[in-house]
């Protein structure tokens, strides 16, 4: 089973606009870009439409292409509505890439030139053609990819939301593995920062935050002509070994130690030697106050060892269990730890992963039972928050 392990997404207006009409949706499983077009700030409205509409979450039956693509057509007629009704809002629209981490691949849904792209063994793949002008000239023959790179209307395209009451989505699942990254973008990346340097900056960054705040800072140094919006994730299979890598926030199957494990180290533990003689008296005795507080002080290190222990025990335990709840959004997540708050208001849990289901669709008693902070393995949590996406759950 997959899930995005790790997410990074940020939209900069660029240096030739005044105002940002991209937006973006980062909420795993669920990501999209979306860059909106049209005047009086209406491509901002065109592509809040979309996002908003993401943010409901998809509906609980079909496929996860079928389901992208029925959120993006309905988007697509709340758009087309406005622009007809309201005349500051004529003509506006956007473009939209969407991707969803299913179980077995990463289903993508597509209008527009907003891109997709898949990093796998250091290979950069687009996995989106473009819905414009010289990319349909560049597939029929008429352009060269370097000739559209250069061509005065390489930025008209030929399909957005909102331009007509229905549209056509571009879907497909594209097979993923442990450790692919996936890249979402509007053009005002792909526009500045030519392929072979995305995937340049994808391999040599540390981490995905690292990567998308070079790939904004190499558009901008490119000229910034248009809006900038990444969005990066990183996928992993649930319950596979994951790799000792420090840009990684989340280590996953780390195991709590058995009570025979504890009882070991206990066993096996050295006491501190003595690295010099005591001090003596002038009859050759040693002061029998120091040798008290030396006394004393054994049983406060074996306290201390213990109690190290138990602490460490705590800790260790805490990464191996799970439960399912409801983050601040009212989505349902899942989270890693214990349900509870320690000392000086720490949180003894940190939050794993976010579904795209709301809690309020979920029946009140069902609801009550299904979300009751109950202690789990990483996989029972993943397989029933899977189930509730999938509508099997709620129904």
């Amino acid at each position: 089973m997959l899930r995005a392990a790790d997410s990074f997404s940020k939209s900069d207006t660029g240096r030739q606009r005044r105002s940002n009409e991209d937006r973006m949706f980062d909420s795993a499983p669920l990501f999209a870009v979306a860059d909106g077009m049209g005047g009086a700030r209406a491509g901002e409205v065109a592509a809040e439409i979309v996002v908003d509409r993401l943010a409901e979450g998809l509906a609980a039956q079909g496929s996860d292409e079928e389901r992208l693509a029925a959120a993006v057509r309905e988007a697509n007629s709340r758009i087309h509505e406005r622009a007809s009704t309201e005349a500051d809002r004529a003509g506006m629209g956007t473009t939209v890439t969407a991707a969803y981490v299913g179980d077995g691949g990463v289903a993508v849904a597509h209008v527009g030139d907003s891109r997709a792209y898949r990093l796998r063994d250091g290979r950069l793949e687009r996995l989106t053609h473009d819905h414009s002008l010289v990319a349909e000239l560049v597939r029929r023959g008429k352009l060269t990819e370097e000739e559209a790179e250069e061509h005065p209307q390489k930025s008209v395209i030929t399909r957005a939301l909102g331009a007509e009451a229905g549209v056509d989505v571009d879907t497909h699942t594209h097979p993923a593995r442990d450790g692919d990254v996936f890249l979402l973008c509007s053009d005002g990346l792909t526009g500045m920062v030519g392929e072979e340097r995305i995937a340049e900056i994808l391999k040599e960054a540390r981490s995905l935050r690292a990567a998308g705040q070079a790939l904004i800072r190499a558009a901008n140094e490119g000229g910034g002509r248009d809006n900038i919006t990444v969005v990066l994730f990183r996928v992993e299979e649930v319950g596979a070994p994951a790799e000792r890598d420090d840009d990684r926030p989340t280590e996953i199957g780390m195991p709590a130690p058995t009570p025979e494990q504890v009882a070991e180290a206990r066993a096996t533990a050295s006491p501190p030697r003595r690295t010099a003689p005591l001090p003596r008296r002038e009859d050759g005795r040693a002061p029998p106050r120091r040798r008290r507080r030396i006394r004393g002080l054994a049983p406060t290190l074996v306290v201390l060892a213990v109690l190290g222990i138990v602490v460490a025990g705590v800790w260790v335990g805490t990464r191996a269990v799970y439960f399912v709840g409801v983050d601040d959004r009212g989505f349902v997540a899942i989270y890693r730890g214990l349900p509870y708050e320690g000392p000086a208001g720490v949180d003894l849990y940190s939050r794993s992963y976010v579904s795209g289901v709301p809690a309020s669709e979920i029946p009140p008693r069902r609801r009550e039972a299904l979300l009751d902070h109950q202690l789990r393995s990483e996989q029972d949590a993943a397989d029933l928050v899977r189930k509730l996406e999938l509508g099997q759950v709620a129904q």
